[in-house]
């Protein structure tokens, strides 16, 4: 059997794969799905399957001989469910408070393991982002996205870009994920030093957590990361 990948995936293949048609050993037992994810592509990454030219589904069992071409995920990506909700895996923090910053909907937690991830992935609806293969294979996994850059700006650039979420900046605790709300100077008086209540008039607190927010030395910063992130979901839709 051989099985062209579109170039886009070919930084998942093992180096001896990358550039070329790989031969697969044909085994009547196993479905076109295990036959991708065994190369070191999670069906995650995979958009269209064909085999002989005509679209299958990834439960397909490829006849000997068969050629096997696998797109990749078409951009902006659908997803299965209505909400784009992400979960982030322990070792993408930064890029989660981002996202929250941005207002999109980030759960995340620094001590979970691979299978509570997969799990909280198929009850709560969410994308799983990663940069771990292995748990994007897993059955239970509804949904979720490679994580390719190292650094947190490109990182963020390359999630907005693939799944283009709606946006609604500066109303999630970066910290815990709720709901931010307004509050007065009066309000947030026993959270906050007197300098920060006489320097600024505008406040949020958050639903969850009760942690306090307004514009500090670097909302100007932060600022511009919304503009940028914005403009790269305006331009993938």
């Amino acid at each position: 059997m051989t099985v062209r990948f579109a170039p886009e995936l070919h930084f998942l293949l093992a180096p001896r794969n990358r550039g070329a048609d790989v031969r697969a050993a044909h085994d009547p037992a196993a479905s076109l799905g295990h036959v991708v994810q065994s190369l070191g592509v999670p069906l995650t990454e995979v958009g269209a399957l064909r085999v002989d030219g005509r679209t299958v589904p990834d439960s397909h069992r490829p006849a000997p001989g068969a050629t096997v071409e696998v797109a990749a995920v078409d951009r902006p990506q659908r997803l299965p469910f209505p909400h784009p909700r992400f979960l982030l895996d322990v070792h993408l923090g930064t890029l989660a408070r981002r996202l929250r910053l941005l207002g999109v909907d980030t759960a995340y937690d620094n001590d979970r393991d691979d299978d509570v991830l997969a799990r909280q992935a198929a009850d709560e609806q969410r994308v799983l982002l990663t940069r771990d293969r292995g748990l994007l294979c897993r059955r239970l996994v509804p949904a979720g996205g490679y994580v390719r850059a190292d650094r947190t700006d490109a990182q963020l650039r390359e999630v907005l870009e693939r799944f283009a979420p709606p946006l609604a900046p500066w109303t999630r605790c970066t910290a815990c994920n709720g709901p931010l709300a307004p509050a007065s100077a009066a309000d947030v008086a026993a959270d906050v030093e007197p300098g920060t209540r006489a320097g600024y008039d505008s406040f949020a607190r958050c639903a969850d957590c009760g942690r306090v927010y307004w514009p500090g030395a670097h909302h100007d910063r932060l600022e511009r990361i919304v503009r940028d992130a914005e403009s790269w979901v305006a331009a993938a839709r």
